[in-house]
């Protein structure tokens, strides 16, 4: 087997290789990775598309303009005119673009179960792409190419941003188009975009997806994203999916679908977790936690909290979210404060982003009695995987029954969905982005109100649910390891 190994290596060692594959190599002769087929021919492919970017077009310049309403002074005929002048220099503009440069590269969507390695090799291809500050140290002999903006962002974050400044604008120009404004703006900002966690679970998130695509890749957007779910199969049960079917039919079109379904092994579970980050103790989770775990938490916390104050952390759409017991470092709170509560992503993100570790203690086993606070807790773990915040948690059971697996369907009665749950199954809903406004003029993301049939039933199916189980007890066990977390 190791002849082999060693056969396989000195062969794929004898063929030019990109910077993806080079940098996998060194990992694997390090011993840091087992090498593994799959993921050596994604680094081959991710090597190509690094490649093609040397010949990417530039952003052409924006000559959207924003919708006038027929009482505008200049008159309809006379926008008429703007409109076909505007269209008439976006054709050239494109034909010379594609005379001087070729035709953008096609983007990739990456897909597979939990752990297999997506987002690694991934990450190995965005760090190989030289941003402008980047390149003016490379020399002749590096990967480099053409200077390139670029942005790694989780799915759903950016979806949540796409939201806020659709919000934003349209407190200023409610009449006016928002979608090509903001486009210009993200391309301007980032020609290569890498989504990690690629999902669709919201209806306002997939009607405007279709039409968000389509004007960044005509902006020479090159995109590569991962995610769980095949294209076929997703938004999958989701509100007026056959709305959404057109997004699939132009990913299909315009990316390189890579599929990793083959790969059984989740890596994350072969990290050791001996981070000191999940504690658990058979007694009641709502009485007192042992003197031990207790001592090992304010160990952890560390240094006083800040006086008495309590500190109010500012979320998007004009949100806040209060935090009573804290540092300069860390976040103290217990389940319910967090997961009881009508909190949504961004919340959890705006907590992510003040504090590099976050304490919560007394979480409950998940089952079919806690299907919302479940699906808040998955997304809080979502957010702290993202951006490398150490979540130490406290619990009643070991990490591997946290997660109680439950059957759930859906039933429809006149138009309005209801979640129907069998006492034995395994979901929680992952992300969703919709915001409502109250009476009271506040905002709030749809999937936090806890409404049954809305923020479960009508945006996800019950694979999404189901899988969120999986990928949350996964990430736990990788994000337990001493090395996890940022400075």
């Amino acid at each position: 087997m190791d002849n082999k190994a060693a056969q396989h290596s000195v062969v794929r060692r004898s063929s030019p290789t990109g910077p993806v594959t080079v940098a996998y190599e060194n990992k694997v002769d390090a011993g840091e990775l087992r090498q593994d087929d799959a993921q050596f021919a994604l680094a081959a492919k991710l090597d190509a598309l690094h490649e093609s970017l040397s010949s990417l077009p530039p952003v052409p310049v924006c000559t959207h303009k924003a919708k006038k309403s027929s009482s505008t002074s200049s008159g309809p005929l006379l926008l008429s005119l703007e409109r076909t002048l505007a269209s008439t220099q976006s054709f050239f503009r494109k034909m010379f673009d594609l005379w001087s440069f070729g035709p953008p590269p096609r983007g990739i969507y990456i897909h597979g179960p939990v752990g297999v390695g997506k987002s690694f090799l991934m990450d190995l291809f965005y760090a190989s792409v030289d941003a402008p500050e980047e390149n003016q140290s490379c020399n002749k002999n590096s990967h480099s190419h053409a200077k390139i903006t670029k942005r790694r962002v989780h799915f759903h974050e950016f979806m949540l941003e796409v939201h806020h400044r659709i919000f934003v604008y349209k407190q200023k120009h409610p009449r006016d188009d928002a979608l090509p404004i903001i486009a210009q703006q993200l391309a301007q900002e980032a020609q290569l975009l890498c989504f990690d966690e690629f999902q669709v679970t919201d209806v306002a998130d997939a009607m405007i997806l279709k039409r968000l695509f389509l004007l960044l890749l005509d902006l020479n957007v090159v995109v590569v994203a991962t995610s769980n779910r095949a294209p076929e199969a997703l938004y999958e049960g989701g509100i007026n999916r056959s709305l959404f079917l057109p997004f699939i039919d132009m990913l299909k079109d315009t990316f390189d679908i890579i599929s990793m379904e083959n790969s059984s092994v989740d890596y994350r579970l072969e990290t050791r977790a001996d981070g000191q980050s999940y504690f658990w103790s058979n007694e009641d989770v709502y009485g007192k936690i042992n003197d031990n775990i207790q001592a090992q938490l304010e160990k952890i916390f560390g240094g006083n909290a800040s006086g008495t104050e309590a500190e109010i952390i500012p979320v998007l759409f004009g949100r806040t979210v209060k935090v009573t017991r804290l540092n300069d470092r860390c976040a103290w709170f217990n389940f319910s404060d967090l997961c009881y509560q009508p909190l949504g992503a961004a919340d959890y993100i705006a907590l992510c982003y003040r504090f590099p570790v976050i304490i919560m203690e007394r979480v409950p086993q998940l089952d079919a009695n806690h299907l919302n606070e479940a699906r808040r807790f998955v997304t809080l773990i979502d957010a702290c995987y993202e951006s490398r915040t150490r979540l130490v948690l406290t619990a009643q059971v070991p990490l591997d029954e946290l997660f109680v697996e439950f059957e759930a369907h859906v039933e429809s009665n006149d138009g309005d969905g209801e979640l129907i749950v069998n006492d034995k199954g395994g979901n929680s809903s992952s992300f969703a982005t919709t915001m409502i406004r109250t009476k009271e003029g506040k905002y709030y993301e749809w999937s936090a109100t806890g409404r049954v049939g809305v923020s479960l039933a009508q945006f996800s199916s019950a694979n999404d649910l189901a899988f969120s189980f999986r990928r949350a007890a996964s990430r736990l066990v990788e994000m337990g390891g001493k090395e996890w977390g940022r400075q």
